[in-house]
């Protein structure tokens, strides 16, 4: 990088405005998403889907899984989700590693996203170490700090192979000490007992850490730590066994969606034949069918698999920044989460 003072006055004025992460208590979406009811199109999906999400809020009996795929973090939903966790409106999280280490750890840690208010050419952001998610901005440098956080914990913890929810309830012990933001969802999750898996973990900063611990190792002569990918299928598998009834609020889809509704297979397959299939989801995407897929199967075609019951599931065909804020405000203001019992299903393998 060239540090010239000219660079640097321009990384500035490009880092100069901050992502402000919505807040949903702030405001009641009640009267808009009863309004939406009313309507149609993708107004009156989201409203149904608004419905949904209290119905599992108000089934004592279910247990909640939110299912993050994609940039919103970043772009400003970052404290929603953590208000999720904190208020007990969640047990269980399946995401991306970028939405978990790239973007909510990482501002744990004290760093920021920024808008930007311009998009110059993208070699010049690579020359000033910036990195863009569409019109949001990452300084790289920064992110390395990430990198490196994440060796440092993989370096404290014993050789072996290790689950990416053991892991990530590691990083919220690391900033339950040493961080520098109180709406973590990494960890608020920790301290909540909500245990986070990723199944691509790697696919992330977590990776680049993770790479550097065991070359570093290897270099030693000595074992390294390994992310164990089938031991998240196992214990996510083992939580919807003993859970029962479960419902999906899934942002997104790909890897983290297919992921949570393999478990109902997965159980099969161990020999659980009463096993539940999910009883309710929800999914914002803006993925179709058009390709045969929509960024893994609908809701209705998972039914075919034996995945999600289709009497209480509803497809929105929405950008989720835009309409998640109104469904986590109108759930939070209804209140249904104030007489949830918790789940704290991370106990389970303490």
């Amino acid at each position: 990088m060239n540090d010239t003072p000219l660079n640097d006055t321009r990384k500035a004025e490009l880092l100069s405005t901050t992502v402000e992460h919505v807040d949903i208590r702030s405001f009641d979406a009640r009267p808009i998403i009863d309004s939406m009811g009313k309507m149609s199109f993708t107004s009156r999906d989201l409203a149904r889907a608004t419905r949904i999400y209290n119905t599992m809020l108000e089934d004592k009996d279910c247990t909640i899984f939110l299912v993050i795929a994609g940039s919103t973090s970043a772009g400003g939903c970052m404290d929603l989700y953590a208000e999720l966790v904190r208020s007990n409106m969640v047990d269980g999280i399946v995401a991306t590693g970028a939405s978990i280490v790239d973007m909510d750890f990482f501002e744990g840690l004290g760093h920021k996203h920024y808008q930007a208010l311009e998009i110059p050419d993208d070699n010049t952001l690579r020359s000033l170490y910036i990195d863009r998610i569409y019109d949001t901005y990452i300084d790289e440098e920064q992110l390395q700090d990430c990198d490196h956080t994440i060796g440092r914990i993989a370096d404290s913890l014993p050789a072996g192979g290790i689950s990416s929810r053991a892991f990530i309830r590691e990083m919220g012990r690391y900033l339950k000490e040493h961080g520098k933001k109180e709406n973590s969802l990494v960890k608020l999750a920790y301290e909540h007992d909500v245990p986070i898996f990723c199944p691509a973990f790697v696919d992330s900063s977590a990776g680049f850490g993770l790479v550097k611990h065991q070359v570093e190792r290897m270099k030693e002569g000595k074992p390294y730590l390994m992310i164990d990918a089938v031991a998240d299928f196992r214990e996510l598998t083992d939580i919807k066994i003993k859970a029962g009834t479960t419902g999906l609020l899934m942002i997104g889809g790909g890897v983290p969606k297919n992921f949570i509704q393999d478990t109902v297979v997965c159980a099969e397959i161990l020999g659980h034949d009463d096993v539940e299939m999910h009883k309710y989801a929800v999914q914002i995407t803006v993925a179709d069918v058009r390709d045969g897929a929509c960024s893994s199967s609908t809701l209705k075609e998972a039914a075919s698999w034996g995945k999600v019951d289709t009497a209480l599931e509803q497809m929105v065909y929405a950008e989720a920044g835009s309409v998640m804020p109104l469904l986590a405000s109108d759930a939070y203001h209804r209140g249904a989460w104030k007489t949830r019992p918790e789940r704290r299903w991370a106990k389970l393998f303490a």
